[in-house]
């Protein structure tokens, strides 16, 4: 007969300080063309205008990735 044992623990997440900056993103909701990654929020933004200039697209959808880290939590109990 084989037994089974189940521990519970709670878990945390922090902001990863070894992941990097955030790194940001924009894409065209009208035709899903997308901007570069960048560490600098601007330059998705300077790419939205300018694609809304070139093609009078006006919808866009930004993303932002931060990376974290899980750990354990300390018991509190």
């Amino acid at each position: 007969m084989s037994r089974l044992v189940m521990r519970f623990a709670d878990w945390t997440l922090t902001t990863d300080p070894h992941g990097g900056p955030p790194i940001y993103a924009t894409e065209c909701t009208t035709c899903a063309e997308v901007s570069s990654a960048s560490n600098d929020k601007a330059d998705p933004e300077i790419w939205c205008l300018r694609h809304a200039g070139r093609t009078g697209h006006t919808g866009f959808r930004a993303t932002t990735m931060t990376f974290f880290r899980a750990s354990l939590a300390e018991n509190t109990r």
